[in-house]
């Protein structure tokens, strides 16, 4: 049905896609495999229109075609479920189903006859409990996710791309997927299942396609008799060179953090763990594990249960408490989470502590670019200009002012997140070097990564994450890549 040939995608500074091939025939469930990066996502909008390829080509029932649009997707029949549902939360059940193709009656929409529609499409999902009147805001995340399928199914397609389709579902959610999956491929519907979990590859997938660092690796193998090893070992084969300062030298102080059976329902439970001064402490796991949650709940921008104590004291909940107790976050999306890109690297190296620079209630401008300067300098962030505004430099550079902020603030504990996203290679040794200079100064370090080998690599102790539970502690240096995708994608702890 489907025969994907040499794709390749470009960003700046980035090959996403390097002449990737993917086939896949009517009416079977082929499975795309990769780690976080690999360049699933990427092929997939490539599919659904969203991104056009600049080489390669597509043919889909003998024809070569090429989605100029989400649009034109649509009309060739590819419908996408995506892992983040693109569903708009003010509208109604009915309305997000047939949104771009509503039900029109002389000109007007016809509500009724969209309800209908809706209630049909539900029922065939066994989900006829969803009220095609209720606002989908309202609705659970496992709801949502059916509300997004029943929009795939309302195109008629014949090839559904379904991205993490199980992540916010219960086990018995799940088997009703499998259960509207099988019906769709008995019809002569593909299905592209991109998934995490190889049990779940075992029970519902054909053929498996896998892909590493924006290459195909390995075309249809069979789902079932394919062994786990030889899916792993895929996966993890590295052309990126990791440069990580040498393991050890450091001597570890008193315990800085502690966390004790920190719960939020239905994104992680009964976490505890430690950071002491001068360790880097890793949290490995897949999107979706409650990683990035973790970091939020431990900094108080998330409401959880238990205990957060920072130097044996209970961590006043509220990121005003944390700040003040000497917790500093560095987030995952730091355009939109912690810079502000038309102002100056001081302005953004001194957001965090202006109040240290007033005197009276006005700000000693000079002592503030002082202080931004000597940061600047000491964490090597270039151009060396900083009142230059910092929308213009690198995504490394960004980053070393976000961790410069910190810094400034005397900061006991630092929590990072996915702290080289958008960085490339050369930078990446260079906040390696940065982050490890931080432990030596007894800064404990609390870091989450969706790159295992940066996990392993930085890391002085790992916890290895699956569905919000921890599944495995231990010495990072004990542990390899393959042990560790093992215990994620199994859930066997080592």
């Amino acid at each position: 049905m489907l025969v994907m040939k040499g794709i390749v995608k470009q960003f700046p500074g980035v090959r996403a896609l390097d002449g990737v091939d993917l086939d896949v025939r009517a009416g079977e469930v082929h499975c795309l495999l990769g780690q976080n990066g690999a360049g699933k996502s990427t092929l997939i909008k490539v599919l659904a229109g969203v991104h056009q390829p600049d080489e390669g080509t597509i043919v889909f029932n003998g024809e070569q075609v090429r989605p100029s649009s989400p649009i034109d997707a649509i009309k060739l029949g590819f419908a996408t479920i995506y892992q983040e549902l693109d569903l708009v939360d003010g509208l109604s059940v009915a309305e997000n189903i047939f949104l771009g193709h509503e039900h029109a009656t002389f000109g007007f929409v016809n509500r009724a006859a969209a309800r209908k529609a809706a209630r049909e499409v539900l029922e065939r999902l066994g989900h006829a409990e969803i009220r095609p009147s209720a606002e989908v805001g309202r609705l659970s995340p496992a709801a949502k996710q059916v509300v997004s399928m029943a929009r795939a199914l309302s195109h008629d397609a014949r090839l559904i791309i379904m991205d993490e389709p199980s992540a916010a579902l219960a086990h018995d959610e799940v088997a009703n997927l499998f259960r509207i999956i099988r019906e769709l491929t008995a019809q002569g519907v593909a299905v592209v299942y991109i998934s995490h979990r190889l049990e779940e590859i075992r029970e519902i997938g054909d053929r498996v396609t896998v892909l590493k660092d924006g290459r195909t690796v390995a075309v249809g193998l069979s789902a079932r008799d394919t062994p786990t090893t030889q899916i792993v070992s895929l996966m993890t084969g590295r052309n990126v060179e990791y440069v990580f300062p040498p393991r050890g030298g450091r001597t570890l102080g008193e315990e800085v953090l502690r966390v004790e059976g920190l719960s939020a329902p239905g994104v992680f439970r009964d976490v505890s763990f430690s950071v002491r001064a001068g360790e880097i402490v890793g949290l490995a796991g897949l999107v979706g594990s409650g990683r990035s949650e973790i970091l939020e709940a431990v900094y108080g921008a998330r409401h959880a249960a238990g205990r957060v104590l920072l130097d044996g004291r209970p961590v006043r909940r509220g990121v005003v408490g944390t700040v003040r107790h000497g917790m500093g976050l560095a987030p995952e999306e730091r355009k939109a989470q912690a810079l502000i890109l038309d102002q100056s690297v001081t302005a953004n190296i001194t957001l965090g502590t202006l109040p240290e620079f007033a005197r009276f209630g006005w700000i000693d401008r000079k002592r503030e670019r002082s202080e931004a300067k000597r940061l600047s300098e000491m964490l090597d962030i270039r151009p060396p200009d900083p009142e230059r505004a910092i929308r213009t430099l690198s995504g490394g550079n960004q980053q070393k002012a976000v961790l410069a902020r910190w810094l400034l603030g005397g900061r006991k504990l630092l929590l990072l997140d996915e702290p080289t996203r958008g960085v490339d290679v050369g930078a990446r040794a260079e906040l390696y070097a940065v982050i490890h200079d931080l432990a030596e100064r007894g800064i404990g370090v609390l870091l989450v990564s969706s790159e295992v080998p940066e996990v392993l690599g930085l890391a002085d102790r790992v916890l290895v994450l699956r569905e919000g539970a921890v599944i495995h502690e231990g010495d990072a240096a004990e542990l390899d890549e393959h042990a560790v995708l093992d215990m994620i994608m199994n859930g066997r702890a080592a």
